[in-house]
């Protein structure tokens, strides 16, 4: 039951039609870091109806809390029952839809952190959070045959902003690694298709020296070491 929740973050939903004109000075009193919401006044239910204007508020405590101890605060803003989070960086990230694409989105900047509670904090991928998305970067690549870096920055930049922070700021050495060989295997399967049946490792070597590449490049898309290159040369 609700009653018996304990936990360090809540949320409520104020509305402006039913709160006390100073509700914000309510929750500064207590001298607890909360966040609050842009106003949702664009919300809509399934059948189409505006939803009535409403912020999201985030209450954090030092310790846990009950669910009595929460309404109490609720209370005093004429606010609905309160809600144990179980993730704080999912309710302040749900404060603008920003994983809800279906939903109006609303502006990021205009989420205000109150008694020292730190907004872009809830933004910061942690280390996991980085990989399970470089994981999906990963996949995009090999499956739409990615091969240059600015395509898949541009794509990041327009459609998702933690992958544009993962590309920008964590891994790019690693992506760029990625797309070159990607590039130099889409080169060999291109010479592949070209060349007759039983065209050796030599002959693509040529054919990709040909193309400008390096000997580190032609080892790579090869599969060989670079000393086995220089002996196709030599030979």
């Amino acid at each position: 039951m609700a009653e018996n929740k304990r936990g360090r973050n809540w949320t409520v939903v104020v509305y402006p039609e039913s709160a006390p004109r100073d509700w914000r000075s309510v929750l500064d009193e207590l001298h607890i870091a909360w966040i609050e919401s842009p106003l949702h006044d664009k919300d809509v239910n399934p059948d189409g109806e505006v939803k009535k204007p409403h912020w999201h508020i985030l209450l954090t405590f030092e310790g846990n809390k009950s669910y009595q101890q929460v309404k109490e605060i609720a209370d005093k803003l004429n606010a609905p029952i309160p809600q144990r989070v179980e993730s704080a960086r999912g309710m302040v990230r749900y404060m603008i839809h920003m994983d809800n694409p279906e939903k109006y989105q609303y502006s990021k900047s205009k989420i205000i952190g109150h008694g020292g509670a730190d907004v872009e904090s809830y933004f910061e991928l942690t280390a996991t959070n980085r990989l399970d998305i470089l994981k999906d970067i990963v996949n995009y690549i090999r499956e739409k045959n990615i091969t240059e870096f600015a395509d898949l920055t541009f794509y990041a930049i327009e459609n998702n902003s933690d992958w544009f922070d993962v590309i920008a700021n964590h891994n790019s050495i690693f992506l760029r690694n990625l797309l070159t060989s990607m590039r130099n295997r889409l080169n060999v399967n291109s010479c592949e298709q070209k060349e007759p049946e039983g065209f050796t490792n030599r002959g693509r070597a040529f054919e990709l020296k040909k193309q400008g590449k390096k000997v580190s490049e032609i080892a790579e898309a090869l599969g060989v070491s670079r000393r086995r290159v220089y002996k196709y040369f030599e030979d």
